[in-house]
């Protein structure tokens, strides 16, 4: 029996390969057709993206001083409130917020001197650790966004004082989140229809309709939960709703 030559062999081969897939792929896309055509519903998920930017912006710092007792602990806060008011006001800001004053009171023990005994009299001190929350809440996000980066200015002037990343929020995911919706299912929908005509079918009317998961995240990011993500890190925000439809088919 005379052998194919090598090339002439590695082109059948290639044939039966490409010949095999082809049926392959036609009995697949038959299943489908099938399933389709004997089915009396169909239950499709459709969604709608929006890009949206934040505006509101809410801000936090905090001042913190200590003092051997409560009554210089006050004033002392008091004089810092002052300074850091008169910041905030130069920087544009005015709508702040000052939480009531967290109290600490602390024991300070002081270190026991060479030769002093166990059991000696008690060198501990009470001293007072006062606190205050500022809070802003602004749509001017770009002025608390360059006042943030000023806060510096109270700390050099001996003030305790720390901030908190700010927190971008979009105020109208409510209104927006009916009209989202709305987009999602006729997604869902335009999916529906297409799947079906495959196999030779068309969409009757809706049987039902559930509502997913509605996600804020940061823009173009991938995050999500099960119970729905509202991101405030992200000034940019990717916004997306989901539906989940089933259509009755004709």
């Amino acid at each position: 029996m005379t052998s194919l030559p090598k090339p002439h062999l590695l082109g059948v081969l290639a044939g039966l390969f490409l010949a095999s897939g082809l049926i392959i792929s036609t009995t697949l896309l038959t299943r489908t057709w099938l399933k389709v055509a004997d089915a009396e519903s169909i239950s499709v998920t459709g969604s709608a993206r929006r890009n949206v930017s934040s505006d509101l912006v809410v801000w936090r710092g905090s001042l913190t001083v200590e003092s051997p007792t409560l009554m210089a602990a006050q004033a002392l806060l008091s004089q810092q409130e002052g300074v850091a008011r008169s910041f905030l006001t130069t920087q544009g800001i005015t709508n702040t917020h000052f939480h009531p004053i967290a109290i600490q009171r602390i024991q300070v023990r002081a270190a026991k001197q060479s030769g002093e005994a166990e059991g000696e009299a008690d060198n501990s001190a009470t001293r007072f650790r006062l606190s205050r929350i500022i809070e802003v809440r602004s749509g001017d996000i770009d002025t608390v966004l360059s006042m943030d980066s000023k806060t510096s200015q109270l700390v050099n002037q001996g003030i305790e004082f720390t901030a908190t990343p700010p927190e971008f929020v979009w105020t109208k995911a409510g209104e927006a989140k009916i009209e989202m919706l709305a987009d999602a299912a006729r997604d869902a929908r335009a999916r529906a229809e297409q799947i079906v005509s495959q196999g030779g079918r068309s969409i009757s009317r809706m049987r039902s309709a559930k509502m997913g998961v509605f996600q804020v995240t940061p823009l173009y990011s991938t995050q999500n939960t099960w119970d729905g993500m509202n991101d405030t890190t992200s000034r940019e925000k990717t916004v997306t709703a989901v539906v989940n439809a089933s259509y009755a088919l004709k």
